[in-house]
């Protein structure tokens, strides 16, 4: 079953750094980018069958459009699961007001308001690909996670695929997976691990705990930790002070200086943290 649906939203919406983020993690077979009419299109799992989502935002729009093919049973559960991947049930003037007071991100945030957390359509996919992304480009990463697609993912809708299972990964060869993927050994093992404890009922409902067996896993450290408490757990004062993008963009060396920076951010660091990512990585383009 189609239908298109309006998801209501707060403006302002910063529609060019989000659309400009998933374009540049755009995963083929799994993901369709069109840059000419702002569209994205993702496979994503429903509970009655593959299901597909294309979203268009617009800024200062009101309503952002989507398209939902899926089982109608799903249709509900797909539409909020597409509200907390694109955080639209965010306060931008809340939190544009608490960061913009900040002399460093004042600019940030004036240049783009209403800039989002993107979440998860899948939290396993998006930690095996936080996995993959580990001290490898964003496009490496974008081409390790469409091959794994393309070698373990599932029939989606038409010609997509959803992402590979968990059982699926963790019943797999790793050399098989080394040799199809071009993984280091040590990634090979990680994605692995993770696999397993996903199979085995590794669960971001129970937060802490999640946390916890994450940071138990071989190859997971804090910045992965911390990073994916920002995308899968959707916690908004979660903060990867590990990561060297943001620790250039902050001026500091070490993760500790990055902590006491961040300190009057709380309890919107993950937010802060966004507007640092996207000023390194867009710089002063269009908001």
């Amino acid at each position: 079953m189609s239908v298109a649906l309006r998801l209501a939203v707060t403006p302002p919406l910063a529609t060019a750094p989000m659309l400009a983020a998933l374009r540049s993690h755009t995963v083929a077979g799994l993901e369709r980018h069109d840059a000419a009419t702002g569209t994205h299109v993702r496979s994503v799992r429903g509970r009655h069958g593959p299901a597909v989502v294309a979203i268009r935002p617009r800024p200062a729009a009101e309503h952002v459009p989507i398209r939902i093919d899926a089982d109608r049973r799903d249709l509900p559960e797909v539409e909020q699961l597409v509200r907390r991947w694109l955080d639209l049930d965010a306060e931008p003037a809340v939190i544009d007001a608490a960061l913009g007071a900040d002399p460093q991100l004042a600019r940030m945030v004036a240049a783009r308001p209403g800039l989002r957390v993107l979440g998860t359509t899948d939290w396993f996919d998006t930690a095996v690909q936080t996995v993959l992304g580990q001290q490898v480009s964003v496009a490496a990463a974008a081409t390790f996670a469409g091959r794994l697609v393309a070698r373990y993912g599932d029939p989606g809708s038409g010609a997509m695929r959803c992402f590979p299972a968990p059982e699926r990964l963790a019943a797999a060869d790793a050399d098989e997976m080394q040799g199809a993927v071009g993984l280091t050994r040590a990634r090979v093992r990680t994605v692995l691990a993770l696999a397993r404890a996903a199979a085995d009922g590794l669960d971001p409902a129970e937060p802490v705990r999640f946390r916890t067996d994450l940071a138990a896993l071989p190859g997971i450290g804090p910045w992965s930790v911390d990073y994916l408490a920002v995308r899968v757990l959707g916690d908004r004062d979660a903060y990867p002070a590990g990561d060297l993008v943001l620790r250039r963009a902050l001026g500091v060396g070490s993760a500790r200086e990055a902590t006491a920076r961040a300190r009057q951010w709380s309890p919107w660091r993950a937010y802060a943290a966004f507007h640092l990512w996207t000023h390194a990585a867009y710089g002063s383009s269009s908001p």
